[in-house]
């Protein structure tokens, strides 16, 4: 699981450092709350998501890692796409969008965080150390 975090989180670096070049070219950065979040639930999240799971296999090959998976990758393009046509067209029925999508994303944080708590040990990172 953890590889295919680390695949997705290098497509939205990708895709944020665009988004970033483009609004500079244009002087226009009406679109730099969807190029942070694009890099910080895209690119950081999934990187440390992916990090985490490599680290804790446990935590990494559960059902919870998989769901979380899905739901992130569903969430924040659903709601990166709607904030950003609510800037684009002004017209607040993609807010919506916006909303559904960051309630998947927080509803896969959730099922992230019990992942943490049912499977990441503090004895591992004891013997990690010394090993």
């Amino acid at each position: 699981m953890s590889a295919r975090f680390f695949k997705v989180a290098a497509v939205y670096f990708v895709i944020a450092i665009i988004l970033g070049i483009v609004m500079g070219i244009r002087h226009d950065f009406s679109l730099a709350s969807v190029h942070a979040h694009l890099n910080l639930l895209g690119w950081v999240s999934m990187a440390l998501f992916g990090t985490i799971y490599h680290l804790y296999p446990a935590a990494g090959s559960s059902k919870l890692a998989t769901i979380h998976f899905w739901l992130h990758n569903l969430g924040v393009p659903v709601m990166q796409g709607g904030i950003t046509l609510v800037m684009l067209t002004e017209n607040g029925v993609f807010t919506a969008f916006a909303i559904i999508g960051s309630l998947v994303v927080v509803l896969g944080g959730i099922l992230f965080a019990v992942n943490v708590f049912k499977h990441v040990k503090a004895e591992f990172l004891v013997l990690k150390k010394f090993a």
